[in-house]
């Protein structure tokens, strides 16, 4: 399994491929998500531990993070974006819904033809706006993305909807959800307690244990964890900080938490993160 740095050399957090001349690619993951837009047939594609053979017009789907694996593609066959992570993780709604839309690796055309219709035109327009390099060109991109992304998790949380329930599934427990989200967000480097967080949206920690666990499909520690490995992730680009300082800062209590919980879930331990990240811009 080998990490790859995505360098976003032209478009900063974004990067598009028109077209691959490679008819397979090894297992490996990045922090970027991307979506491969399939355009022949025959294509085999491997996410996490699932093989999918897509159709033509497909959309392929890979999250920040997600090991994945070219098994058989022919040449010429797609064209992906890929984006940075940031614009999901520092987006409340697309955290509070990210425990479903990260599990959604395909649209199939047959299926939902007007949805890939339209998210592969948006895919199209990024495309475009990346060769052409107008004004604002960074900015039109992350909103087309944007749009993407509303698209896909609207049609997920949709699917979801039976899965979760009505009551669970309103506004209101929406809100609660958004709200908890963006106060571990602000609150990630302190020592917060999931019945701190209860507290403070006003419900039992009961019950916001069991909404918390419906809407990200995790647990309230393993949500945190991964907050504070962002946040470390952020710090470990500044060299003059040390590994120790970055733990602390991010909201670790030990660095033998810290690099334990860093290496399950990025692969890596921050030190050769910081390696990698280092390498990468020399």
């Amino acid at each position: 399994m080998d990490k790859e740095i995505i360098n976003f050399s032209e478009v900063h957090g974004v990067a598009v491929t028109d077209s691959t001349y490679l008819t397979e690619f090894p297992a490996h993951w990045h922090n970027a998500a991307e979506f491969t837009i399939v355009y022949k047939s025959g294509a085999k594609y491997k996410i996490g531990d699932n093989l999918y053979e897509p159709s033509i017009g497909d959309i392929l789907l890979v999250w920040p993070r997600e090991l994945h694996k070219i098994v058989y593609m022919p040449r010429q066959g797609s064209m992906f974006i890929q984006f940075a992570s940031s614009l999901i993780e520092n987006n409340t709604d697309l955290a509070a819904a990210s425990g479903f839309i990260n599990k959604c690796h395909i649209i199939s055309k047959r299926k939902n033809r007007e949805l890939c219709d339209k998210l592969t035109g948006l895919i199209l327009e990024v495309q475009e706006l990346y060769r052409t390099k107008q004004h604002f060109t960074e900015t039109r991109c992350k909103l087309l993305i944007y749009q993407i992304l509303i698209l896909i998790g609207e049609y997920v949380m949709e699917e979801r909807r039976e899965q979760i329930g009505n009551e669970n599934f309103s506004d209101r427990s929406w809100d609660y959800i958004r709200y908890s989200l963006n106060f571990i967000s602000e609150h990630s480097s302190e020592d917060i307690s999931e019945a701190r967080v209860a507290s403070e949206i006003g419900l039992s920690q009961y019950y916001f244990s069991k909404l918390f666990n419906a809407y990200t499909q995790m647990s309230f520690p393993d949500y945190l964890s991964g907050i504070r490995v962002q946040n470390a992730i952020n710090l470990l680009v500044n060299e003059k900080l040390s590994i120790t300082e970055c733990a602390f800062m991010a909201g670790f209590q030990s660095t033998t938490r810290f690099n334990k919980v860093f290496r399950e879930i990025t692969g890596t331990t921050p030190r050769e993160y910081r390696k990698l990240h280092t390498r990468s811009h020399n």
